[in-house]
């Protein structure tokens, strides 16, 4: 397995190792649950140098990105973060990647640790083939990566900052550190206020104790404390974000996952624009009605949870499968993702889950589950 620039961070303070995507990654410190409420009341640490980043640049660093992102790139303007999915020719989803324009010919692209070496491969071949003036450089190696999320996080970072907690969602700035420079995005997986940081590797122990330098792991209150990735899915299960391998895959239509937002299906159509691989058969879907399923979230009733590919059912029928589920520490009842059949996917709607040991009641409501208080 590989370690990350933090893993002598994660051993001293406790954390409980695992195999993630072939990375010794922390799946807790004190407790998942504690480190959810943690995070949702004050303040979470995640490490997240297992995602990969890409750098894009040269004549055709845009062209070739625009040909792999399901978004708009050309109109981005520098200092700005675009959510895009990366797509198979059948419109499945290879991967869904953060793109930031660092400047007119210069992006980095984030994409998910388990699919970096697919989408160089992927990336390498779509710019042999059409013969584009780029060069992708794999910096994930060489950087660290750490997510910090929380309602209280903007005001630990006001501390050192008074152009970072300006900085609007998707928006990100670079900042120096020394003689070392870091992109500071206002990102995160969460759903609450936070940022992502990008530093260079041998630079993240110095950063970490500037993050942490007034915390005392012993003090209940204290603002920001390390999590692992139990809180991370979570957190992003009660926001309704996908997950790769669960609400997106190759296998999965891209329409069908709820995040249409990032699918400019006229793209090409605009001044300057292109199509992107998938596009076609997307298109085809879309004309034909959509897609035969839909993602939805859903309630269940009681305290016991359903797993991934547990059967969605109306009635005695079969009508989809969980993709993701979990007791909800916010919410304090069990939640699920889910894909169902369009004509059973409305709000309201009543199903069961077969755990395989029982049928559980469950009624399919409206998503994120949770929305964080605006400030």
């Amino acid at each position: 397995m590989q370690r990350t620039p933090l893993y002598d961070f994660h051993i001293e303070h406790g954390a409980k190792m695992v195999d993630f995507a072939g990375w010794e990654m922390p799946m807790y410190y004190a407790g998942i649950h504690e480190e959810h409420h943690q995070v949702r009341k004050s303040g979470g640490i995640f490490d997240v140098s297992h995602m990969g980043r890409l750098r894009f640049t040269g004549r055709h660093a845009r062209r070739l990105l625009e040909r792999l992102c399901t978004r708009r790139i050309g109109d981005m303007t520098a200092g700005q973060c675009r959510y895009s999915l990366m797509c198979n020719e059948q419109g499945g989803v290879r991967d869904d990647v953060i793109v930031m324009r660092v400047e007119e010919d210069d992006f980095l692209v984030v994409v998910n640790g388990a699919n970096r070496e697919k989408i160089v491969a992927h990336v390498d071949r779509i710019r042999a083939a059409e013969n584009l003036t780029a060069k992708v450089a794999d910096d994930t190696l060489s950087t660290a990566m750490v997510a910090v999320q929380g309602p209280k996080v903007m005001d630990l970072i006001a501390r050192v900052s008074t152009e970072v907690p300006t900085l609007k969602r998707y928006r990100f700035a670079v900042k120096n550190l020394l003689i070392a420079k870091l992109i500071v995005s206002r990102t995160g997986y969460t759903g609450e206020d936070g940022v992502e940081v990008i530093l260079p590797a041998g630079m993240v122990g110095l950063a970490m104790k500037l993050l942490l330098k007034d915390v005392n792991m012993k003090e209940a209150e204290a603002r920001v404390k390390p999590a692992g990735l139990g809180a991370r899915d979570t957190l992003r299960l009660e926001a309704a974000m996908p997950l790769y391998g669960h609400e997106l895959g190759e296998e999965i239509n891209a329409l069908s996952c709820g995040v249409d937002f990032a699918i400019a299906l006229d793209k090409d159509k605009e001044e300057g624009g292109l199509p992107f691989i998938g596009q076609d058969a997307l298109r085809r879907a879309r004309d034909a009605g959509g897609t035969p399923q839909r993602l939805v979230g859903i309630e269940i009733e009681g305290k016991r949870t359903a797993r991934q590919s547990n059967a969605v059912m109306s009635g005695a029928k079969p009508v989809g499968t969980v993709t993701s589920a979990c007791l909800s520490p916010t919410l304090g009842k069990p939640i699920a993702m889910a894909f169902v059949d369009s004509a059973t996917a409305s709000a309201g709607g009543v199903v069961q889950i077969d755990t395989g040991r029982g049928l559980l009641d469950g009624r399919i409501v409206p998503m994120p589950f949770y929305k964080a208080p605006k400030a």
